[in-house]
């Protein structure tokens, strides 16, 4: 896979992307697994930084033993995990799975900050951020904190979903981060027994949004009970059946992805440049 060249102020990583939504419920987490390893799939090397402080998934997701800890690198630094040829890190790591987060909004992002700053990436080509759902100080943090060069839209067709999207997508403009696509989750329904498809969130919200806010709707993702059941047993859907129509999907998304991402660093590398001499 052919990636363009950028730098992300992150030592050993060349471009991070945001993963978010504006509200939870919409498969934001699943989609962020599945898009790791469809750029994996495609032959990139990947990253995932769970940055959800409150509720981290993707330990679980990507099927990490509890229990299982960073290795220390040098005084302060710490190694991700790797899993499925991805390397991971998340506050889950650091803490046992019963243990809540009982965190003023400046304690979540201090500890974001520590996840983003000491994690020892090796040569990553992506790291794709897991954000938490709204908009408040973890979004914050990382566009202050770290170079995004885009990010990734997940909603579900329902008109609630569309609204929250919507206040996502206006977040990262006001921190000057550009949205790279939409990702309709759970657009339609299929049946198991009859094979009868109905959207049954509605249909079409994915398209409207992306012409309204002129981004691009990077694909559509069917409401199936494996992605779900697969996500929760730590495998995937596209390391659990890479040749299933639904892992096709997630690949063909990360294609669009990454054509978007060319785009806008080409886009960005066009822009004129003021230079200040001193006489």
């Amino acid at each position: 896979m052919q990636t363009p060249v950028q730098a992300s102020g992150l030592p050993g990583v060349k471009h991070v992307i945001a993963v978010a939504s504006g509200k939870g419920g919409v498969g934001k987490s699943t989609t962020t697994a599945n898009l790791a390893l469809a750029l994996k799939a495609e032959g990139a090397r990947v990253g995932v930084l769970d940055a959800d402080i409150y509720g981290p998934s993707q330990g679980m997701m990507l099927g990490i033993p509890s229990g299982t800890r960073p290795q220390p690198v040098g005084d302060k630094g710490m190694a991700p995990v790797d899993v499925h040829g991805l390397q991971v890190m998340s506050i889950s790591l650091l803490i046992d799975d019963e243990t809540p987060m009982v965190w003023r909004g400046p304690m979540a992002s201090g500890a974001l900050q520590q996840l983003v700053t000491q994690t020892e990436w090796d040569d990553l080509d992506y790291l794709l951020i897991d954000m938490p759902p709204g908009t408040g100080d973890i979004q914050l943090t990382l566009s202050q904190k770290v170079a995004v060069d885009g990010a990734v839209i997940v909603t579900t067709p329902q008109d609630i979903a569309l609204l929250d999207a919507k206040r996502g997508i206006e977040m990262f403009r006001k921190v000057d981060i550009p949205v790279l696509g939409i990702v309709e989750n759970m657009s339609t329904h299929i049946c198991s027994q009859c094979g009868h498809e109905e959207h049954i969130f509605g249909a079409g919200g994915g398209k409207q949004i992306a012409q309204d806010y002129e981004t691009s709707l990077l694909g559509s993702l069917p409401l199936t009970l494996k992605i779900r059941e697969q996500a929760d047993s730590g495998s995937p859907t596209v390391v659990k059946e890479p040749d299933s129509s639904e892992a096709q999907a997630y690949r063909t998304i990360a294609q669009k992805l990454v054509s978007k991402l060319a785009e806008q660093t080409s886009a960005s590398s066009k822009k004129p440049q003021i230079h200040i001499v001193q006489d």
